[in-house]
């Protein structure tokens, strides 16, 4: 039987942005990293949300699903207030979660934030990004090192909140004494590369120590977005019965409080230690996403009317078409000028408006900056809907708003 016997947790501002985003949940022996998106406090509010999720623990049950319920209902609760508070339209949250179980560990994914182990002194990535560069990634399109850097590399594919469902990437891994697993968001590793962190984990005392050196490392970078890290180590027990005292820490384990506006749910531990059938020993991710079984067809008969087959034909290249089109709108952005308030606005997705009233775009975050307080000189870069990264058009709307576009 596995137990917890040292963790460490905190969360850091960075050091260009003004606000932290991310959330951490930590109870033994569940720990969450969530990482909001959206204009305004909208993206704290939905990583805030999708940690509250985890408060009651996992239902009862296997982990696997209980994790994909948790993260589920978040999701329809985000994506329902983004729906009916304007000043909330667009946020989402990515959102990693592990539950360490008696054998296994679980691992449930949204998004780009990520779970690594460290075992016998090789680091491997437990998850997939679901970004833009990490579907290339998985085509065979870039490799890692062309993904690090490349300037697309923040525009999210998969989150919680933009849709009113989400597809969530849960695997199980057999575990064993010694084994350190690390959850962090991107502001982490879009800023130190794995073959800075593995020597980091490798060589330091603890994992206070390395939680620490991580976050400065991230910071020495430029510390371009807030930085959350969780490490916990396994150790073998033997003689215990199952409950909440498998999952206690020693005395002395390193718990940080993170910064104000950041969200901490530490406690006693739940006890529960529900397992899944046996794993094989996995080194990687599996990539193909869990299988999800269709509801039966309605069997009663209908009287059904001949459809010509060129008519059929048609009907599914316009159908593939509009929904290729459609997934690709969600992973950009441009910047551009709502027609009611004349106000500077940032919209996700394609500045094209399709026939019957169909647009592939919607609101992401008005400015409380109007068009004509813009300089005449400036006002093509709001008007002209280049396509951007979710940070590039941001970025922009941050600076027109910090009286810094002149």
């Amino acid at each position: 039987m596995l137990r917890i016997a040292e963790h460490f947790s905190a969360s850091d501002l960075g050091r260009q942005r003004q606000g932290n985003e991310d959330n951490l949940f930590v109870r033994a022996p569940l720990f969450v990293v969530a990482d909001g998106m959206g204009g305004a406090q909208a993206g704290e509010v939905a990583s805030e949300m999708a940690v509250e999720s985890f408060d009651g623990g996992l239902p009862d049950g296997a982990p696997a699903e209980g994790l994909v319920k948790l993260i589920e209902d978040a999701n329809r609760r985000i994506h329902d207030r983004s729906r009916a508070e304007a000043q909330r339209a667009g946020m989402g949250t990515t959102v990693t979660a592990a539950y360490v179980g008696e054998r296994e560990v679980t691992i449930a994914h949204v998004g780009d934030s990520r779970a690594y182990l460290l075992r016998d002194d090789d680091l491997i990535r437990l998850t997939r990004d679901h970004s833009l560069v990490g579907e290339l990634v998985a085509r065979g399109k870039l490799t890692e090192e062309q993904a690090e850097t490349h300037p697309q590399r923040s525009v999210i594919t998969r989150a919680l909140g933009p849709e009113p469902d989400v597809q969530v990437d849960v695997d199980a891994y057999q575990a064993r004494a010694g084994d350190v697993f690390m959850v962090c968001s991107d502001g982490l590793t879009s800023m130190v590369p794995e073959a800075r962190v593995k020597p980091i984990l490798v060589g330091s005392g603890s994992l206070e120590q390395a939680g620490r050196e991580l976050i400065a490392a991230a910071n020495e970078a430029g510390g371009r977005d807030n930085i959350t890290v969780i490490l916990f180590r396994l150790e073998e027990v033997g003689g215990m019965d199952a409950g909440a005292g498998e999952y206690e820490t020693r005395e002395g384990d390193a718990v940080q409080e993170p910064p104000q506006g950041v969200s901490r749910r530490d406690g006693p531990a739940e006890g529960r230690t529900g397992t899944m059938e046996a794993a094989r020993p996995k080194a990687r991710l599996i990539e193909e996403p869990p299988v999800r079984t269709a509801p039966p067809p309605d069997r009663r008969r209908r009287r059904r009317r001949r459809v010509p087959g060129a008519v059929v034909a048609i009907a599914l290249v316009l159908l593939i078409a509009g929904a290729g089109l459609w997934t690709a709108s969600r992973a950009v952005y441009f910047v551009g000028v709502d027609d009611a308030s004349g106000s500077v606005t940032l919209y996700r997705g394609l500045p094209y408006d399709l026939p019957f009233g169909l647009e592939l775009y919607d609101r992401f975050y008005t400015s409380g900056v109007t068009l004509a307080q813009v300089p005449e000189r400036r006002r093509a870069v709001f008007t002209e809907h280049k396509l951007r990264s979710k940070d590039d058009a941001e970025n922009l709307v941050n600076e027109l708003e910090r009286g810094r576009i002149q």
